[in-house]
Order: structure tokens, then sequence, then C-alpha cells
């Protein structure tokens, strides 16, 4: 594994970095067409979660706060409409990786191809229909992984005092934990890496990985970013994965991509496949 960035200042420079990466190779042109298909998912998943929001929020609200508690409601109503907000945040989130894993595999493949510039075994559409049941098994793996610990936050919430000041630091660092988690995943999960073998490994760079993990948490949170904010996090733990993890766990000595400006990288390499191809003629 890269030894540098090992500081916990540098992991949190680094962390920032590959999120700023992902912005800029989710415009990439090469990338595009896998990037397309899961924001059109995130925004009509969007779009049917936010109308059943609010078509139930008044009766949501009445069936968690008592009669005997109304006149605490001044208090109580903000509480629990951002309980019942937290919760449609993470049917988001969890829906749109269901749903969108097959694809984020996939960018996640053409991000890795781009950056080390290996062919990587492609697979046929018919192979990738057949991938997608083992896909989903490692969604429910991580949603086991989350479930008990996010069931155990909530619970703490209800604790006087501690609920109300611990327990939503503790919520968000879990959250930022869990995305990077869920977006690393993906790379690791190409090469047939084990969930517990990519945690582990996650947990080497934990400072690096959290502050991955908040970025996303927090653009998540923000209308219209949200609907990028999954691409851009699958191509930055690409970006994360190639070089920090890729050479070390697979035993590569080649591959690896630098800082380098990845624009200049794509068109050296365009130019390079031309010349070999004989379509450049000297001047």
């Amino acid at each position: 594994m890269s030894s540098s960035f090992t500081s916990p200042e540098s992991q949190v420079g680094t962390g920032f970095h590959y999120f700023i990466y992902g912005w800029r190779l989710l415009l990439q042109r090469q990338l595009m067409p896998f990037v397309v298909l899961p924001v059109i998912i995130n925004a009509i998943l969007m779009i049917g979660l936010i109308w059943l929001f609010f078509a139930n929020i008044g009766g949501l609200l009445d069936a968690m706060l008592p009669s005997w508690l109304e006149w605490l409601s001044f208090i109580l109503i903000p509480l629990i409409f951002l309980m019942i907000l937290v919760l449609f945040y993470f049917a988001f989130t969890t829906l749109a990786n269901f749903i969108a894993a097959p694809f984020n595999a996939l960018l996640a493949e053409k991000v890795e191809q781009q950056l080390t510039g290996e062919n990587l075994t492609e697979m046929s559409m018919a192979e990738l229909l057949k991938d997608v049941p083992r896909m989903l098994k490692r969604e429910w793996q991580k949603m086991w992984y989350s479930i008990p610990r996010l069931l155990a936050l909530f619970l703490l919430g209800f604790v006087p005092v501690l609920g109300q000041t611990i327990v939503p630091v503790l919520t968000f660092m879990f959250g930022a934990w869990l995305l990077a988690i869920q977006y690393c995943d993906y790379p690791f999960d190409n090469h047939k890496i084990s969930f517990a073998r990519m945690r582990n490994a996650l947990g080497q760079r934990r400072i690096m990985n959290f502050t991955f993990g908040s970025l996303v948490s927090l653009f998540m949170m923000v209308p219209f970013l949200n609907l990028v904010a999954m691409p851009v996090a699958v191509c930055g733990a690409s970006a994360m994965w190639v070089k920090e993890y890729r050479n070390f766990l697979l035993g590569k000595t080649s591959g690896e991509f630098d800082n380098a400006d990845f624009l200049a990288k794509s068109q050296s390499n365009a130019v390079s496949t031309e010349t070999r191809n004989g379509n450049i003629t000297k001047p």
C-alpha cells in the first residue's frame, strides 16, 4: 500500500483530493456514457421519494407525536421532522445504490481502465446481467453491516442529553464511513476483494476515507447536486483504489497513475494509439 499521506493532516488532504478528482473525472468525455444512467436513476428515484415524503409528512408527524405530548409539539415536531428527513436520506441512498450497483461497477471499471491504461476484462451485456445477483448480494452485505449500528445509534438518540449532543455527531461520522465503504467497494468488488478485506484495507487509512465520505455525505444533502454525487463518489473512490490500494492488494508493479493532469494523460494515450495504427503522418 502506498506509504505516502500517513499523517492525519495528509490523510485529510488526500481524502479531499480524491473527492475533487472525482469531479474532474466525471467531466471526461470518455466516461460520460457510464455516468448518464446513474444520474437518470437518481433523478427518477428522488422525484418519487420527494412526492412520497411530502404526501405523507403530515400523517407521519401525527402518528409519531402522541396526544399527551402535544404541549411539547414546538420542540418535538422539528426533531421528528429531522428524524424523518434522515430516514428519507438513508432510504434514497440505499435504494439508489441497489438499483445503480451494476452501472456503478461498470463506471468504476472504466475509470480504472482510463487511469492505468490497462485493458481490463471486458464483460458482455449477458455476462454483466449474469453478475448482477453477486453485485446485489454485496449490497446486502453492506446493508447488514450498517443496519445494527444505525439501529443502535437510533436507540441512543432517545437517551436524554446524550441523544441530543453526542449521538448526532456519531451518526454523521458513521454515515461518512458507510459512504466511503459504499463507493470504494465498487472497484474492490470488481477485483473480487472480499468485503471483510476491503473494510480492513480502508481502516488502515480511516481518516482519509472518513474525509472522503464526509464530503460525499455533505453533497448528498444538497438538492440537485446529490443527483451527480453518486457518480462523482464512484470516480473518486476508483482513483483512490488505483493509487492507494491496487498495487498492494493485487501485487501490481506497474499501471499505477500519478497525480498528473488526467486530460493530458488521456490526450497522450489517444495520440499514442493513433500513432500505433499509422493514422498520424509526419509533418
